[in-house]
């Protein structure tokens, strides 16, 4: 069984992940000089939307002119997947808080792991495939074997426009979340295993 302050940890990861929720996971923002305050996209656990509420409007209609198809949130599913995992995972970190289950603890971390991992490589697809996938017949701006796929993690210049994308404020909580979980199962193993150590 795991100790109280174990417990108290997972319940806290329970409640970061839930709070990660509330907020935007991902940010990509776009400068150039024709739009010196920036344009901006933030990927929430349901939705897309823009960073001020002109800007997804302004940036499809930006890659009207390269042929890149319009960001629809409603054509993405996994973005109604998603809020029900995190939901789901947080809501298993309070059972194995209260069962005080360092097994189910360890399969909560695995799964976390999991959904992080597989949220990234869905980014990383999704990025790709709306800056690769161009209608050239269509595009009003043609430069053959460009692209115009943002970097999943830091800052790189697409024609005139500097993109930049970094994790939100949401994936800070759930990584938050995930270390506070991983503490509380080296905690409870190491009070596992002292009383052994010390027969």
């Amino acid at each position: 069984m795991m100790s109280r302050f174990s417990r108290c940890l997972v319940v806290i990861a329970g409640v970061l992940l839930a709070a990660s929720l509330r907020l935007p996971l991902w940010r990509i923002a776009l400068t150039a000089p024709q739009y010196p305050e920036g344009l901006g996209l933030q990927i929430n656990a349901g939705t897309i939307a823009g960073a001020t509420p002109q800007d997804l409007g302004n940036i499809n209609e930006l890659n009207h002119y390269i042929g890149m198809r319009p960001i629809d949130p409603g054509a993405l599913p996994e973005l109604r997947v998603l809020p029900w995992l995190l939901g789901g995972l947080a809501v298993l970190a309070l059972i194995a808080a209260a069962l005080g289950s360092r097994r189910l603890v360890a399969a909560w971390l695995g799964a976390v792991v999991l959904v992080g991992a597989a949220g990234l490589a869905d980014l990383y697809r999704w990025s790709y495939a709306f800056g690769h996938d161009l209608d050239a017949q269509h595009a009003i701006i043609k430069m053959p074997g460009m692209v115009y796929q943002p970097p999943l993690i830091g800052t790189k210049q697409l024609l005139n426009f500097t993109a930049s994308s970094w994790p939100a404020a949401g994936t800070w909580l759930a990584v938050a979340a995930l270390l506070a979980g991983a503490v509380a199962l080296v905690v409870s193993r190491h009070r596992v295993s002292a009383p052994s150590s010390a027969a």
